[in-house]
């Protein structure tokens, strides 16, 4: 597993945990990895590999909520030709392709009971056993283990093992949402911001205006890093060939006036497009501009002009929140933005 991501942040939450795993990564002892999802879980584990004297031995991931559970222990284990249907040949696991080196096993709560008894066994023992064969073989592994549930809540409800638990937890890292790192979101957006930048050839890097990383920063970023990631990337891309500093942000690529409706079908009432969380847009009726259509003269100019005093309309009455305009008016904030411009509205 090697990627072409950093760990960056100046916040303290986010750099004590990483000196925890930092501290952590010669010992040749398991580590548990607790966070949110898009919290930077798999780079943590990467850490704690390239920083251990297993370094120069092989990294192996295995995401356990990603394999059926009938087939989790052959993948951990392997199998023998002939162990079940369709096992043609004889396959090494995850442990024996691991052996020297680390262990990732990401989603760990999601594994059943069959593969954490058998889990427990390899990682006290050493040993482990492919399915089909009684000859047990000798593995020299570290484990890292990531997941985004409170491991200790499950071992109370029965879903987890209680032992299991104790011999991964000999340290713990807790990973702190991007929501509690304020500080790191302008050092993050910079770093994907220049980073996409180069990536597609722009001419120079404009950065981000105030009201951009304002908005950045006020979002409450439930996917985290990963998130914050693919929202600057996108408004990067979005934004080459426009001057001045990158103003667009959206959040939620799905957001337009033309997506399917929920439920669609025939017969069913449309759905009500609700405006983001925090971000009011009550309703308000057109306003006049001033033109009767028996008296109009200039047709371009009267539709102009009727447009650009529905959106100072929407925006007053938004109190120039610009998102709860857009959705006020059923357009995406790019579409918003757009008209403000042609229309030399500042927001």
């Amino acid at each position: 597993m090697e990627r072409n991501t950093h760990l960056v942040g100046q916040s303290t939450s986010f750099l004590d945990a990483v000196e925890r795993a930092s501290r952590a990564a010669p010992l040749d002892r398991p580590v548990l990895v607790i966070g949110e999802r898009g919290t930077g879980k798999e780079l943590i584990a990467e850490r704690l590999h390239h920083l251990s004297s297993r370094w120069d031995g092989p990294l192996i991931v295995m995401n356990c909520a990603a394999l059926p559970e009938t087939l989790i222990e052959a993948e951990l284990f392997g199998h023998e030709a002939g162990a079940f249907t369709g096992a043609t040949k004889a396959r090494p696991g995850r442990f024996e392709e691991a052996n020297g080196g680390t262990l990732f096993l990401d989603e760990l709560a999601t594994l059943s009971s069959p593969a954490q008894d058998r889990l427990l066994r390899a990682i006290e023992y050493g040993e482990v056993t492919r399915i089909g064969s009684s000859r047990p073989l000798t593995v020299d592994v570290r484990i890292v283990a990531a997941t985004n549930e409170h491991l200790p809540r499950l071992v109370e409800e029965g879903r987890f093992r209680a032992d299991l638990l104790d011999r991964l937890s000999f340290e713990v890292v807790t990973l702190p949402p991007l929501r509690h790192r304020q500080s790191d979101i302008p050092v993050l957006a910079e770093f994907f911001g220049r980073k996409m930048a180069l990536d597609i050839e722009m001419d120079g890097w404009p950065g981000f205006s105030a009201a951009a990383m304002a908005k950045l920063q006020a979002w409450d970023w439930p996917g985290n890093v990963r998130e914050l990631r693919n929202v600057v990337e996108r408004a990067v891309y979005r934004w080459a060939g426009l001057e001045g500093p990158i103003e667009d942000i959206q959040f939620d690529p799905f957001e337009s006036p033309w997506g399917p409706l929920a439920g669609q079908g025939a017969g069913r009432e449309p759905v009500t497009v609700q405006p983001a969380a925090g971000e009011a847009a009550p309703a308000f009726a057109l306003p006049s501009a001033g033109y009767r259509p028996e008296d109009c003269a200039d047709f371009r100019l009267a539709v102009a002009e009727y447009e650009k005093a529905i959106l100072t309309a929407a925006l007053e009455r938004c109190r120039w929140n610009q998102r709860a305009a857009a959705t006020a008016l059923s357009l995406t904030y790019d579409q918003l933005r757009h008209a403000m411009r042609r229309h030399e509205l500042q927001g």
